[in-house]
């Protein structure tokens, strides 16, 4: 994408206080949502640049190129934005686990009627093994 165009993208969404936006990663194939995590401008043009997803770090305050150090990184393949503005969904084409827990999804945990959670996948790689 060009600078401009990337521009005209970048002021058109809507970032929180701290110059943040949700984003949920998505399968591209299997539809099933992977991960939320933020990003911020520069995390956005890092993807755009690098065809790699990129978000930002709260607890570091930097960039975290997904995958740097576990190799479980994301090939971008489409980046959607809601009505509001407010919201990007990244469809992804996910290399290994998308969870720091070793799991495909960070979205494992189902809740009962009755409060009880229950884990709905398995751990694929050891969580020490990934970093």
């Amino acid at each position: 994408m060009n600078k401009s165009k990337l521009g005209d993208l970048l002021s058109s969404l809507k970032f929180n206080d701290q110059g943040l936006i949700p984003a949920i990663a998505q399968d591209s194939v299997k539809n099933d949502v992977l991960m939320m995590a933020w990003m911020n401008k520069e995390s956005i043009e890092e993807t755009f640049a690098t065809g790699r997803v990129c978000y930002w770090s709260r607890s570091r305050q930097n960039l975290w190129k997904k995958g740097e150090t576990s190799g479980q990184h994301q090939e971008l393949v489409d980046f959607l934005i809601d009505c509001d503005r407010d919201t990007v969904l990244v469809k992804v084409k996910q290399h290994g686990v998308a969870c720091h827990t070793g799991r495909r999804s960070c979205f494992y945990l189902s809740v009962s009627e009755n409060g009880d959670t229950t884990e709905t996948m398995s751990v694929e790689i050891d969580p020490k093994d990934l970093y």
